[in-house]
């Protein structure tokens, strides 16, 4: 596992799992990663800073403002927080929880955490009652929903006596966990390369108006991201939106209907094709070059159908790609998506039901149905647009895999 040049932030709370740190910088370490601990106060009661920054290779960062500072050091959060490329907590305590999800930023920790732009993976570690207090409970589910990784702790025995779920995973697990989310060689996907569309389209009326839809972009940016982060060399043809492009990914940035077109049929030696955008199905059959004015008559707009980009792209799908369509619908939602799924030679298809509550623009969950043309149907629950496009990388990767 390759993760050479990477640059992390591992921050380890109190908790008797700290000592386990030790293991998974020298796994980080070992990889090629380059890695910056952050400890709380209570953490260095179980394993030293001294121990952890010779096996990081660098100075442990515990308080904002250093007794002694007087270099104006007490920004390094900023710094660290642009600098960092994967920000780890591990151990993960209850305590450390709670502040993340409510952006308390009282140490070098959560204040670095709260600052970062980086993915945020958490590793909770307590005990078996705390884990499943409806307070924790709660906490987590909001991290999730804020668009962070939370890993499952594991089962066993704790250092309370008790046996049950709350025990840190494994380091090697860890590990395992970030070079999947930043798309290390070695992930599921390396080596294939994957074609995404995303956003609305923009059809022009005059200079100032256009025809478009509600579409953010956010499912399909997510679907480029964890492609990214499974290996996948990842092409993303762009619609205009208000986000960034993931880190690795190259976007191509395109405004119409046909302008996303001839884009998309320069990139037609993908091994998975994923087209998530909110296309015109309609453009103005003419545009004015000159702003029109509200004088007169109404005016009359007629309009003209817009290329159809999936259905193109299924005439020409060639042995061996697989070729993914979303459908967003408000009616007969199934059978539309069924016959969308046929007419076009896809082999699935995202269903999206507008109304749906969780679901629709402008959102960060999504509930989706995800229909293969082998008759398989799978119905995901709510979740944060970032679990939604992980969940269909599984079932794409099931398949590529010949899992059906």
């Amino acid at each position: 596992m390759d993760l050479s040049g990477r640059k992390l932030i591992l921050g380890v709370c109190g908790g008797i799992a700290a000592y386990k740190a030790a293991l998974l910088i020298r796994l980080l370490k070992k990889a090629g990663a380059e890695v910056q601990v952050m400890m709380t106060k209570d953490a260095a009661r179980f394993v030293t800073p001294l121990t952890l920054g010779t096996l990081s290779e660098s100075e442990v960062l515990t308080e904002i403002f250093p007794g002694d500072d007087t270099t104006g050091s007490w920004t390094k959060h900023i710094e660290l927080g642009l600098w960092a490329d994967l920000f780890i907590v591990a151990p993960a305590t209850a305590q450390t929880i709670a502040k993340l999800t409510h952006g308390f930023c009282d140490s070098m920790l959560t204040a670095t955490a709260l600052a970062a732009r980086c993915p945020l993976l958490v590793c909770p570690a307590m005990d078996h009652d705390m884990y499943l207090h409806p307070a924790t409970a709660r906490n987590i589910a909001q991290l999730r929903a804020d668009g962070v990784k939370v890993m499952e702790p594991g089962h066993g025995s704790l250092a309370s006596g008790l046996v049950g779920v709350g025990r840190l995973p494994e380091p090697e697990k860890i590990v395992e966990q970030v070079a999947r989310l930043l798309g290390a060689s070695g992930g599921p996907l390396a080596g294939k390369r994957v074609l995404l569309t995303a956003g609305p389209t923009r059809e022009s009326l005059d200079p100032v108006r256009f025809i478009s839809n509600r579409s953010t972009g956010t499912m399909g940016y997510e679907l480029a991201a964890a492609a990214r982060r499974l290996g996948a060399e990842v092409t993303l043809i762009s619609g205009p939106t208000a986000l960034d492009a993931p880190a690795g990914v190259v976007r191509v940035d395109v405004e119409t209907a046909q302008e996303m077109y001839d884009r998309t049929h320069e990139h037609l030696d993908y091994d998975v094709a994923i087209l998530a955008a909110a296309v015109s199905d309609f453009a103005p059959a003419s545009r004015s070059d000159h702003k029109m004015k509200k004088t007169g008559d109404v005016p009359v707009i007629e309009l003209r159908k817009t290329r159809d980009i999936l259905a193109s792209l299924g005439r020409q799908k060639k042995a061996g790609q697989t070729l993914i369509g979303f459908a967003m619908e408000t009616e007969n939602g199934r059978a539309n998506a069924q016959d969308k799924l046929e007419r076009k030679r896809l082999d699935w298809i995202v269903l999206n039901v507008l109304g749906d509550e969780g679901a629709g623009f402008g959102t960060g969950t999504n509930r989706v149905t995800v229909l293969s043309a082998g008759g398989a149907v799978h119905e995901l629950p709510v979740l944060p647009k970032r679990d939604v496009a992980e969940e269909i990388w599984r079932l794409v990767g099931g398949r590529m895999q010949g899992e059906g």
